[in-house]
């Protein structure tokens, strides 16, 4: 770890609310409504945001797994999300989710008209912001973490 923890405090808690308590607690409650107000299909959220882990290399959220009504993608998912370019694991809404994710998060200038018109063909406008929005926590809070030794310890703080 990067940053000095006092003992007894729980690294996440204390470097997201109590070193910065003015933006820690904020950033957790942006962390936490990617999760909880979400509307995108629990595969197409998994692949992107696992994609986002694999390339961050965030340990925690490699070995997270989000969950809805119960439901959890299969335990091959993060394999299928690595090879998102020839899975047969994934629909097209699943795969360009994986893809936009990596883009986005290696090549966001890369991002052209033919990337976008099939984005339009399979998600709508408020779909392609709310992505963009999940994609954009999970790249700035993972790397946060991993940067700063926290990945190892991590836990999603609730505001």
């Amino acid at each position: 770890m990067r940053i000095d923890i006092p003992d007894g405090e729980e690294p996440i808690p204390y470097v997201w609310g109590e070193m910065v308590p003015g933006i820690g607690p904020v950033a957790a409650q942006f962390s936490m409504a990617v999760y909880d107000h979400s509307s995108l299909g629990l595969r197409e959220f998994e692949a992107a945001r696992l994609r986002v882990a694999q390339i961050n290399g965030c340990l925690f959220c490699l070995d997270w797994r989000t969950e809805r009504d119960g439901e959890k993608v299969e335990a091959s998912f993060i394999d299928a999300v690595q090879d998102w370019r020839s899975t047969d694991a994934f629909d097209e809404r699943t795969r360009l989710a994986a893809e936009y994710a990596e883009r986005y998060t290696v090549d966001h200038h890369g991002l052209d008209d033919a990337f976008w018109e099939r984005m339009n063909a399979h998600y709508s406008q408020a779909e392609i912001v709310e992505l963009s929005m999940a994609i954009g926590s999970w790249l700035a809070f993972g790397r946060l973490n991993h940067v700063l030794g926290l990945d190892a310890m991590c836990a999603l703080p609730k505001p």
